[in-house]
């Protein structure tokens, strides 16, 4: 049975962490968020899926240089590349994987942040990087490492955001 104020609780802490500590992130940890990853929903359960851990130093410095709001990749333990093959809703299915992926972490006391790569200008660039295969998307990129710090963004109330039977 699932303890649902913990479920909840890492939800709704969940953050944009930007900044780590140089701190390895365990490899059956890293596993266990991207196993989160791959059991995401997914449009006529294609699983379009493949995602990529990036632990190289050089490597992470690399993606900081070439993304325009991921410099902080460079300080991160590690980032996934989530890739997915040019399906009808490859977008919808790879966010989906993202947001486990993200929440997976948080679970496992892990920051990360989303760094968009769809549409991005660089998306191609990464994927001959990384040897990808003609025809995947980069829908993501997530930086992951242990928080130096935690930000706590206002949020939209839930009476400004929740509308009942129309808008």
């Amino acid at each position: 049975m699932v303890n649902n104020n913990e479920l909840l609780r890492v939800i709704k802490s969940r953050r944009s962490v930007r900044n780590f500590i140089q701190k390895e992130i365990p490899e059956n940890i890293v596993k266990d968020i991207v196993d989160c990853g791959r059991l995401a929903p997914t449009a006529r359960n294609l699983q379009p899926w493949t995602f990529v851990v990036i632990r190289k130093k050089e490597t992470l410095a690399e993606l900081a240089d070439i993304t325009d709001y991921g410099k902080f990749l460079a300080d991160a333990s590690c980032c996934i590349l989530v890739f997915c093959q040019d399906t009808k809703y490859y977008l919808e299915d790879g966010c989906a994987a993202t947001e486990n992926i993200l929440i997976a972490a948080q679970a496992h006391g892990i920051g990360g942040c989303w760094i968009a790569g769809d549409k991005k200008p660089y998306a191609s660039r990464i994927a001959k990087m990384v040897k990808a295969p003609d025809g995947v998307k980069l829908v993501s990129i997530i930086a992951m490492g242990y928080p130096a710090e935690i930000p706590n963004p206002p949020k939209k109330s839930l009476e400004d955001v929740i509308k009942w039977e129309h808008w």
